[in-house]
């Protein structure tokens, strides 16, 4: 939901940085990788309750994720640089929720469950709503340039960073804080399903 309107933001910076990693010979899939390595770095240290490192972590991470698409831009975007986000994207987002089972199973474990069922319902629904975009030839720049359709929803990247970091400040209201998020997840995975019902039938 915020992440069109943050997008004037964050996109000239991000962009500066891009052109400067990529005259330095960085590939935009070294950088992909190197934010999943500092997520899952991110997740470890909450699994050991060091909290404001992997908040530290976690936001490095997904400057990482900001980054390999300003690369990319510069020395040339490619479908396997769009499949290796994604896959990275979506198993960061399921590692922070892992962390926290970690941190206290009896307390945290069902609820992690249902934040990571939701992420994969509202992960099908967006990836499957981006194959019959594409079989469509349809196209957006509302999210900027990106690799396959992205269709907006109430809960977007920035909204995930947000709820990440309100964890990470607030590790004891993780229960409550999951809850409603994985609530939201499925809100708008569904009205994702009520969009492809208008749009592909």
């Amino acid at each position: 939901m915020l992440d069109r309107h943050l997008r004037p933001l964050i996109d000239p910076p991000l962009g500066w940085m891009g052109r400067h990693l990529a005259q330095a010979g960085f590939h935009a899939d070294w950088v992909t990788l190197g934010g999943l390595l500092l997520g899952l770095l991110a997740a470890l240290a909450v699994a050991v309750e060091y909290f404001l490192l992997g908040l530290a972590l976690l936001l490095l991470s997904r400057l990482a994720d900001g980054l390999d698409g300003a690369v990319a831009r510069v020395r040339g975007i490619t479908d396997f640089g769009g499949y290796l986000d994604i896959v990275s994207d979506f198993a960061f987002y399921a590692a922070i929720p892992l962390a926290f089972v970690w941190l206290d199973p009896a307390t945290n474990g069902w609820v992690s469950a249902f934040l990571i069922a939701t992420f994969y319902i509202n992960g099908a629904s967006f990836l499957g709503f981006a194959v019959l975009a594409e079989k469509r030839r349809m196209r957006t720049g509302v999210q900027g340039v990106k690799s396959l359709y992205y269709s907006a929803g109430l809960l977007e990247g920035a909204e995930t960073i947000a709820f990440f970091v309100l964890i990470c400040l607030f590790p004891s209201a993780f229960v409550p804080l999951a809850a409603v998020f994985g609530a939201l997840c499925l809100f708008t995975a569904v009205s994702r399903v009520l969009l492809a019902m208008r749009l592909f039938r």
